[in-house]
């Protein structure tokens, strides 16, 4: 079977994805995976060993301090990434997507940003001797970890409200004839404080990004890539801190809202029964 790069967008790209992913990586991912797909036979884990070989180059550029390094290490991050996405989408093309596969993935994910975390601040301190750097090498591991675990959790939470909202309506539309439409609004909160979200929401998602500008990929990008290349390791470092949290601050708060809301939507079916 011959795969085309349409099939590769129809069957492996994300309905949203992160703005770097979508931009700056599956125009070049998706043209591997046709490649590697229809002349290869290589599997998904080899590309993810291969993905993380690149992220240990990348940090040993990093650790080596100078700009020339930097520039290296930050292509070779952009690369190991590009890999990274190239894995998954080989595993869905195919279906040889393997739970094994996800875990090692995830695993190695978390290795390369340590790793080069490390190696990037330990040789910039070396470089200069300044301890700040030692302290955004901490800043950046936590912050990558707090991502990924809110991330989780927030997904986790958002299925539980799912649930109870969906037996909530089973029982309503059974004891009442009433229309699911009238009860799955768990938004109205967020979208009376902040009308003009929808419109730019609505753009992203033509454009397939989700609106989660600043998530992990782009925060990992900021400090590994454009940092390095531009030779401001430490204000673009601390910016991306700063919009990263902003985003979760504003993740956190738009739960808090839709928690609210689905009180309000289950109290008023109670009342009505």
């Amino acid at each position: 079977m011959v795969f085309t790069l349409n099939e590769v967008r129809e069957r492996t790209y994300k309905p949203r994805d992160a703005w770097w992913t979508v931009f700056l990586v599956d125009p070049l991912a998706g043209r591997l995976v046709v490649a590697a797909a229809n002349r290869t036979s290589i599997t998904p884990n080899q590309v993810t060993w291969a993905a993380f070989v690149l992220g240990l180059g990348s940090a040993a550029c990093f650790v080596m301090g100078d700009w020339s390094w930097l520039a290296a290490g930050a292509v070779m991050y952009h690369l190991s990434f590009v890999l990274d996405c190239v894995d998954g989408k080989i595993a869905r093309l195919k279906g040889t997507g393997t739970v094994f596969g996800g875990w090692l993935d995830y695993v190695f994910d978390r290795i390369r940003v340590l790793a080069c975390a490390v190696a990037l601040m330990w040789g910039q301190y070396r470089l200069t001797g300044q301890d700040l750097y030692l302290i955004l090498g901490i800043l950046v591991v936590f912050l990558d970890m707090l991502r990924y675990v809110d991330a989780f959790q927030v997904a986790k939470v958002r299925r539980a409200m799912r649930r109870q909202l969906d037996e909530a309506i089973g029982g309503a539309e059974e004891e009442h004839d009433v229309e699911p439409e009238e009860l799955i609004d768990l938004q109205r909160g967020f979208r009376s404080r902040f009308s003009w979200y929808l419109v730019a929401r609505d753009w992203l998602r033509d454009h397939r990004v989700r609106t989660h500008l600043m998530s992990g990929i782009e925060f990992q990008m900021a400090v590994f890539i454009v940092g390095p290349l531009l030779g401001l390791v430490v204000p673009v470092t601390l910016a991306a801190a700063g919009l990263l949290l902003v985003f979760e601050v504003a993740i956190m708060y738009k739960l808090w809202l839709s928690s609210r809301d689905l009180t309000r939507v289950l109290s008023g079916m109670r009342a009505g029964g």
